[in-house]
């Protein structure tokens, strides 16, 4: 009878210590700030890309949210990742920053060349550190 009792006993504690390990699993990020309401700023949006003999033309737009994103961008990062067109499909690629572009303009040219496929970004940025989310990417194929 006191085995069975010491048993469960066991058991009950092992339970527990389990429990508490595995309510502490999880990858931890680092520390948000606080963030205001509408206090940032918006990705930009409605990417195009307007082809040319030997550039392109990268342009986008920007909307301010009165809810969401109230501040307005002092300039745009473009980033560009570049791959030959035999390249594999799905592998990975890397997006560097090739230029800026001061608001209130939202076009970038771009020289280019033939057997290429170029994947294209824009990020918004303000003051001091703060920056929007990257904007979808778009592609375009130099053949």
């Amino acid at each position: 009878m006191k085995d069975k009792r010491a048993v469960i006993q066991s058991l009950i504690i092992l339970s527990g210590i389990i429990i508490l390990i595995l309510s502490g699993c999880g990858e931890k990020g680092p520390p948000l700030a606080p963030e205001i309401k509408g206090q940032k700023i918006a990705a930009p949006v409605e990417l195009k890309i307007i082809p040319g003999n030997k550039e392109i033309i990268f342009s986008w737009n920007h909307k301010v949210d009165n809810e969401i994103a109230v501040i307005k961008p002092k300039y745009f990062e473009i980033f560009m990742a570049k791959k030959t067109l035999e390249a594999c499909i799905g592998c990975p690629f890397e997006f560097k920053a090739i230029g800026v572009v001061t608001a209130p303009l939202m076009e970038f040219i771009i020289k280019i060349e033939k057997g290429f496929k170029y994947y294209l970004r824009v990020q918004a940025k303000g003051e001091g550190s703060m920056r929007s989310e990257y904007s979808k990417s778009v592609k375009f194929e130099s053949k």
